[in-house]
């Protein structure tokens, strides 16, 4: 049964042995991706099954899930906010969040920082960018990316740690070559512009990891390969 304990532990050791393999193929160092359990719409009895065999790290969409979902789960659980943010809802995002993957403008990023401060909390940030140009998704165009890096590099309460992106739903594997290609060299040229590690790339979901780790991916949010298929119609 989908969200057993025995069916998320097999599912989620396969998806560990899938990266595993795909860290192998394309020489990159055992370890070298860190695998995101996708929560959202998810119950907490699914959570804990994975928490179970061993999974540390989770993403939510929303922060309203969030905040439910971690003010009574494990205090040891990673909660990675990977879904947009509004602004109303930033002090709750700082205040439950470990990393904040959707940041796509300065006025969200100074935002956070500033409440981040006030909180006490010094949360991870991925800055999200629309490589692909679809309009249904989120996150800022490359050809804005400088500027709101440099409000990123210049940040007191915030960590910037790289970039995020998604491909489009179903691409062939030469679209998400290009998409995935080219959210690392924009980081690559972020890293010597800056003087900055930025050792992370958010990019690849249940569909597409394996061409994400192709391509430089560190971080795989991956929730349906896991937990089986969402209902969306079953909240927390």
């Amino acid at each position: 049964m989908e969200n057993s304990l025995e069916y998320v532990s097999v599912q989620l050791q396969e998806v560990r042995e899938k990266i595993a393999q795909a860290e192998k193929v394309n020489h990159r160092q055992p370890g070298a991706v860190k695998l995101l359990a996708v929560s959202k719409t998810f119950p907490n009895e699914a959570i804990l099954a994975a928490y179970a065999a061993g999974q540390r790290a989770f993403g939510e969409n929303k922060v309203a899930e969030l905040e439910a979902k971690a003010t009574v789960l494990p205090g040891d659980i990673q909660w990675h906010l990977i879904g947009h943010l509004q602004s109303n809802k930033v002090a709750r995002a700082v205040r439950y969040a470990s990393w904040i993957h959707s940041v796509d403008s300065i006025k969200l990023l100074e935002r956070i920082d500033r409440l981040a401060g006030e909180e006490g909390r010094h949360p991870n940030i991925l800055l999200e960018v629309n490589v692909s140009g679809e309009a249904s998704k989120d996150g800022i165009s490359p050809e804005e990316l400088n500027e709101l890096a440099a409000a990123a590099a210049a940040a007191d309460h915030v960590t910037w740690q790289g970039l995020m992106t998604m491909a489009p739903l179903g691409a062939d594997a030469a679209v998400l070559d290009r998409v995935f290609s080219t959210l690392r060299d924009l980081e690559l040229e972020l890293r010597e512009r800056f003087a900055l590690p930025l050792p992370e790339l958010s990019m690849g979901m249940s569909g597409d990891f394996t061409d994400a780790i192709r391509c430089g991916s560190t971080i795989v949010r991956i929730g349906t390969a896991i937990f089986g298929m969402r209902n969306y119609g079953v909240r927390v």
